[in-house]
């Protein structure tokens, strides 16, 4: 198996995780790769030699001679550490897979990835492919089909387009501007409860209370009206939570056992499926009036005032 799509790798400081990644992508591949990786923190012990060795690992892609690397000398940060390694990306290349060093596709989300990028590279109504399925409710999708089309983002294993990618915007300050009231509220299945939830994390975000770059990313396809196709059966494992980890902290990922898509495809309407985001939003978004209200009390508790 060859993967012809270009792949993009995104680091930072945890080169046993990258190690893993590349070993693996070792089996499928890839003609064309693409390694970028943040630089280190000054005040952190060790770093500049974890980030070295993360470096170092761009000549274990031994198996193509297109490798690419983007070394940032110090450190950006999540938020515009990511951004940059995927506009770089974009930059070179009209579309494409990201994976992070903690990311571990199923082999068949490869293939999947290609199949969407053919379907929908011109398709306006589609802002993303994810290989990341958190619904395991099997009544909230359609047992006859292979994938779905949903409002939210999943970032642990995607693949996109340079069309798509130029609308998100690292800024989050002023984001209720670019959105109509009614648009917002569309994009949370009108529940109030949703609507309290991401407008909590994107105005935190806006703050600089949270250093990401992928609630932008979803909201650049809220804003857009844009559809991101997921997989029923979830393609991907994450292998880094813990210690070390920017936000993953918890011990176990909480998605849905591993699966394996086949390789032929069957298309399906171009349509939201709303009871499937309506049970993400509960169950694993936890999209609660109290769990929006909580990200503002756990992230203006400390800073009371200041």
């Amino acid at each position: 198996m060859t993967v012809n799509e270009p792949v993009l790798l995104v680091a930072f400081n945890r080169p046993d995780l990258l190690k893993g990644l590349i070993d693996e992508l070792r089996k499928v591949k890839p003609i064309s790769v693409y390694l970028a990786v943040d630089g280190p923190r000054a005040d952190r012990h060790g770093e500049a030699d974890r980030v070295q060795a993360c470096r170092d690992l761009a000549k274990e892609i031994d198996w193509t001679g297109d490798v690419h690397t983007n070394f940032q000398l110090t450190n950006l940060g999540c938020g515009p550490g990511v951004t940059s390694a995927i506009s770089w990306f974009f930059d070179n290349v009209e579309r494409g897979i990201i994976l992070e060093d903690d990311i571990r596709p199923d082999p068949s989300f490869y293939q999947y990835c290609t199949t969407m990028l053919d379907r929908y590279q011109d398709d306006e109504r589609v802002f993303a492919i994810t290989g990341c399925n958190v619904v395991d409710d099997p009544t909230k999708l359609n047992a006859q089909d292979l994938y779905r089309f949903s409002q939210y983002m999943h970032v642990w294993g995607w693949a996109g387009w340079r069309r798509t990618w130029q609308q998100h915007e690292l800024d989050a300050r002023g984001w209720w501007h670019k959105i109509s009231p009614w648009r917002f509220a569309n994009a949370c299945n009108f529940s109030p409860s949703a609507i309290l939830y991401w407008a909590a994390n994107l105005e935190l975000t806006a703050r600089g209370y949270v250093d990401t770059w992928d609630w932008q990313l979803s909201f650049a396809a809220m804003r857009s009206k844009q559809l991101i196709v997921v997989p029923n059966g979830n393609l991907v494992s994450n292998v880094g939570f813990g210690e070390g980890a920017t936000h993953t902290h918890e011990d176990e990922s909480g998605l849905p056992i591993q699966a394996e898509m086949p390789a032929e495809i069957p298309v399906v309407e171009t349509k939201r499926n709303r009871a499937a985001d309506y049970w993400e939003l509960r169950h694993h978004y936890r999209a609660t009036v109290l769990g929006g209200l909580d990200r503002f009390r756990v992230y203006f508790r400390d800073r009371k005032g200041k």
